[in-house]
């Protein structure tokens, strides 16, 4: 697959020279924060994915159709519910993708956040984790939702990388496919994913550590 004014770093960099002793892919979930038949913020995310995949990642997507709304530990059973956690877990990377509704991220975006504990018995799903943050918007450009996802990742304990994406307009950026069109706003994707796999190179071997709190450390003596 080609993709368009992408270095060739990653794609021929054998995987055992990259930084860090770690062999296999980096792990990325993908989040995207809408239920519609054609959701460009799924779409969005379907061309990140696509990207990260040229790039040497294993790419993976939560469907959230099915999940149930957050009613603390009712429905903590639910499939749906046990899938996300267990690809948090998985991942050492994540990309979430929201659109921008009343000027924040969807309720279907926030739903999966709050799906996922800070802690899991003795497991912590998204701490050290990479993140990148990415919105549509079906008028002029804003960075509302980007913004909500920065101040949730750091909640989450996330390594939010630098670089974000925010596509207005978004239903004219993509073919008929689904594909993303060429342009300014798909070579800033391109751009965020690069940084995301750097990030996740230099940092997954070394999360724990990077996160690890004076404060905690003393309750547990």
């Amino acid at each position: 697959m080609e993709i368009e004014y992408l270095t060739e770093e990653f794609r021929l960099m054998p995987e055992g020279n990259r930084v860090g002793s770690y062999t296999h892919k980096p792990r990325i979930l993908i989040l995207y924060g809408s239920l519609r038949e054609r959701s460009y913020s799924r779409l969005l995310a379907e061309e990140a994915g696509r990207i990260l995949a040229y790039m040497g990642a294993e790419v993976k997507f939560y469907n959230p159709d099915g999940l149930p709304l957050y009613d603390g530990n009712r429905s903590v059973a639910h499939p749906k519910v046990q899938e996300l956690r267990e690809l948090s877990i998985w991942s050492e990377g994540q990309v979430w993708s929201s659109p921008e509704m009343h000027g924040n991220i969807t309720g279907t975006m926030k739903t999966q956040i709050d799906w996922i504990p800070l802690a899991l018995h003795a497991v912590r799903p998204t701490q050290g984790r990479t993140l990148a943050v990415m919105q549509v918007s079906g008028g002029s450009q804003s960075f509302n939702a980007v913004n909500s996802l920065r101040i949730l990742g750091r909640w989450m304990r996330m390594i939010t990388i630098p670089n974000q994406s925010s596509v207005a307009k978004a239903y004219n950026e993509f073919e008929e496919d689904g594909r993303m069109k060429p342009s300014s706003y798909r070579d800033r994707v391109v751009d965020v994913m690069e940084e995301l796999m750097r990030f996740t190179y230099l940092t997954r071997e070394h999360a724990e550590f990077l996160v690890d709190r004076y404060s905690e450390r003393k309750s547990k003596d």
